[in-house]
This record gives C-alpha cells, structure tokens and sequence, in this order.
C-alpha cells in the first residue's frame, strides 16, 4: 500500500472522529439551550390557583395609637375597690381584720360603680382608691350573686365615666385591653390581648354556672376582678371576672382569662339602681342535684333531676303542692341533665311566669303548674 493510500485512509478516519466529536459538541450545546430555556420560561407550580396574592398591611402605629388612647381615656374612671372582712372569734381569740381588694370603674355621673360581687362579697368599710390617688368611702348598693356583679355608690368627686359597648358584636381575634388592679397594689395596670371565644360557660360549684361569658387571653390576675375590658374604640365590652389556672385533672393553664358581657353588666346595673336589687326567679325548695352517680347509690328512678329536701312555708312550690322527696325532671321542655342545671334552668324564665313541671313522685311520673316568685339580692 502507498504512503499516499495510507494518508488518505487517515483523513478518513480523523475527519470522521472530528465529526463525530463535533456533533457530541453540537448536540450537547442544543440540549443545554433546551435546558436553560426550560429554566428560564416561567411554569406553573401544582399550589398555583392562580388568583394574584394580597398584601396585607398593618399599621402598627395606628394599633398602638389606639392601645394607648383607650388606656388613657378610661383609666380615670377605673378604681380599686378596698374593703375589709372582720375578724372572727375562737377558742383562741378573735383573729385579725382581712384586707380584700378588687377593681371597679364609674359608670354615671351620680357615681355608680361595677365591680364583681366576690370582691365585695363579705367586706365591710368599703372604700375606694382613684387613679390619682385620692381616696372616699362606698357603700353596696346591691347585687346579683349568680352574675357575680355588684354596684357601689360613691358621693365624691367622680374623675371619669366610661363609656359601655355592645359585648353582642365581639368577634374572636378582636383586640381587648383590660385594665385594673393586680395583687391590689398596682392599679391602673394595662394588658392586652384578644377575644379567645365568646358564651363560655364556668361552673362555680355551687350548683350554678356562670354563662355567656368572654374568654380573653388578657392577662388577669387576682385583683383585677371588677376591672373593665375595653375594645380599640375604648369602650367597655366586659367585666373582668375570673381566671382558670388548671382544669379538673390538675393540667396547668395559662391565658384563661374570662368576662362578664357588658350587656348582662347593663342590665343587671339598671335594675340595681332602680330598685336596689336585681331580681330573679324563685321556687322555695331545698335541693340535691340527682346525677347517674347518685341515683346509682341511692336507686332513684331517674339519672337526672333536683331531689327537693325540703319545702319554704308560703313559698311558690309549697302552694304548687310539691312534697320533700319529689324528683322534678323537666320545666316545661327542658330536661335537667348535665348541660342544664336546676339554677340556670330556672333563670330563664321571669318572676310571675307560670311553668309546667314534671316529677317523680313514690315512683310515678307526674306534672304540676308552679308560679315562680321573686328572687331578690339585697
């Protein structure tokens, strides 16, 4: 073979190597402007519902304009209500007076205060500490121990008057600032927080619940009941009440804070005044609550029900006929059982209503009409 012929075969072989290699070149240079094409050309993401995204702004300077302005036009108004349980006599000797504190605010002009009825419950010389300092005597006008409000009556100089809300419209997440007088000594403190929920419901234990309330995440502490709870605008909204540190199982809680509806503090307020108490319904009858628990021991007829223990002379249930040992199971519709008391049950109807019952009496199941009387918190 010629040295030619081989040259040739060569250049072949090279030029076929050089076109191979420029066409991994070209195909690589085609498949990474594929790439970054792809790359580079918006895609729609699977979350994509496409619907433009809002902007939410928030004005933190208005928020904390209006935190402050709340703060300062109903702070003079607020008090601390101070009053003091006398000492009681032992085999030891008479034990010392006991200081109580709470907190309360002006509601009129003549000098009407709201506070919670625990705070006053018991005190005697009950007096009152202003925002400024100054200091006069109250005196208890009346009370309603199931709402746990009382109005006080103050002569002096009234400093401020706040102004009442409507608690009906309270959203959850709406803002709250409560304001009152913590552990007695530091009046005037200021918190905020939201509506946590609305209509809660606490059973005091003592055979009632305390309904409709507002739930808040405020902090609340033990002299601040009585304090009110504003909105934004600087309106009352609630009544600071209680708090709830754990639940029944001993579980430990934080941000429990509850009110009284202005609404309810409104109306309880305007009778108290006008009439010195507030009244509610009443039948005369001792009671026991009946629960599955108790009629499994003592092998009543019915799970649920007030036992009556015992009948008032005169009373509504004694010209009703009702006799000790009467099992009432029902007003009206309403069934007594675990979601409705006998006291609640009862509060929802008016003096001077009429109100069918039904009882078990020696076994058999019977109906009677009560006319319920008047209730009245002095």
């Amino acid at each position: 073979m010629s040295w030619k012929r081989i040259f040739y075969l060569l250049t072949v072989v090279v030029f076929a190597s050089v076109s191979g290699l420029a066409g991994t070149v070209v195909g690589g240079v085609v498949v990474y402007q594929t790439m970054r094409d792809s790359l580079n050309t918006p895609q729609a993401s699977p979350l994509d519902t496409g619907s433009a995204i809002e902007t939410v702004s928030v004005n933190t300077i208005e928020y904390q304009t209006s935190i402050t302005q709340a703060a300062e036009t109903v702070g003079p108004s607020v008090v601390t209500v101070v009053g003091t349980i006398p000492g009681q006599a032992t085999f030891f000797g008479r034990t010392a007076d006991q200081e109580v504190s709470g907190s309360g605010f002006f509601i009129s002009e003549d000098g009407y205060i709201l506070t919670n009825h625990h705070v006053v419950e018991a005190a005697q010389e009950l007096r009152i500490i202003q925002a400024d300092g100054a200091e006069q005597a109250v005196k208890l006008v009346g009370f309603d121990q199931f709402s746990d409000l009382a109005v006080l009556k103050a002569d002096g100089e009234v400093p401020a008057v706040a102004a009442l809300g409507n608690s009906d419209v309270l959203k959850s997440g709406e803002t709250l600032i409560a304001i009152g007088s913590p552990l007695g000594e530091f009046k005037n403190t200021v918190t905020v927080g939201v509506v946590s929920a609305t209509g809660r419901s606490i059973d005091t234990g003592e055979g009632y619940s305390i309904e409709d309330l507002i739930q808040t995440d405020a902090a609340i502490n033990q002299g601040n009941s009585g304090g009110p709870l504003l909105n934004l605008a600087g309106q009352v909204v609630g009544i600071n009440t209680m708090i709830v540190r754990a639940s029944n199982s001993g579980t430990v809680a934080e941000g429990l804070g509850f009110a009284v509806p202005v609404n309810t503090a409104r109306a309880v307020a305007e009778q108290i005044i006008l009439k010195g108490y507030f009244s509610r319904p009443y039948m005369g009858i001792g009671w026991q609550l009946v629960t599955p628990a108790i009629a499994a021991r003592y092998r009543l007829p019915v799970e649920w029900g007030v036992y009556v223990t015992g009948i008032q002379a005169n009373s509504p249930a004694a010209q009703a006929g009702l006799q000790e040992g009467d099992i009432i199971t029902r007003f009206d519709d309403i069934q007594i059982d675990e979601g409705h008391s006998y006291i609640n049950t009862l509060f929802t109807y008016n003096p001077g209503q009429a109100v069918k019952l039904t009882l078990v009496r020696n076994g058999q199941e019977t109906q009677t009409e009560i006319t319920l009387g008047e209730l009245s918190g002095h």
